[in-house]
């Protein structure tokens, strides 16, 4: 692991790391989460029974979106130019809730595990939104980076 913190100059100011000199390499990253929810809730989304809507395809398209503005939100990340995002949300009678995977890959000089993260972050804040009226005690829970590949440092698996 790195001494060095590099999202901070000499000075100790916050700075956008230059990444000009890096080569462009094919990179990807997976973060899962999950929204945790009574099972009266969870039988309501699996009957499209919401009042907003269809939850998982909003959701979906809110996690899409939500990856491709993440340079908007995370101030220093860079802005990517994105190859795939894809954002999958599966009903889980064990948890009960649904469950949340979010791949992102790129070719570029910098990763893309903001983009997995927050593209599942909206995600799930986007299948709460949709179901509060339904239910105020769901929770968000477990967000997490599950892989990334290429780039310099290499291949990390923690699931």
């Amino acid at each position: 692991m790195p001494n060095k913190l590099t999202h901070l100059d000499e000075g100790g100011r916050a700075q956008m790391v230059d990444v000009s000199a890096k080569p462009d390499t094919a990179r990807i990253a997976i973060a899962k989460g999950e929204v945790k929810m009574k099972k009266e809730t969870l039988d309501l989304i699996r009957a499209g029974q919401i009042k907003k809507g269809d939850v998982l395809t909003v959701a979906q398209i809110a996690g899409i979106t939500a990856a491709k503005r993440t340079s908007d939100l995370i101030p220093l990340c860079h802005p990517l130019p994105l190859t795939q995002v894809d954002v999958d949300l599966a009903l889980d009678d064990s948890l009960p809730g649904v469950l949340i995977t979010a791949t992102a890959k790129v070719t570029g000089k910098t990763g893309v595990e903001m983009e997995a993260l927050t593209a599942v972050s909206v995600a799930a804040l986007t299948v709460y939104d949709m179901a509060k009226a339904a239910e105020k005690t769901m929770y968000i829970q477990n967000i997490r980076l599950v892989e990334k590949h290429g780039g310099r440092s290499g291949d990390v698996v923690n699931e």
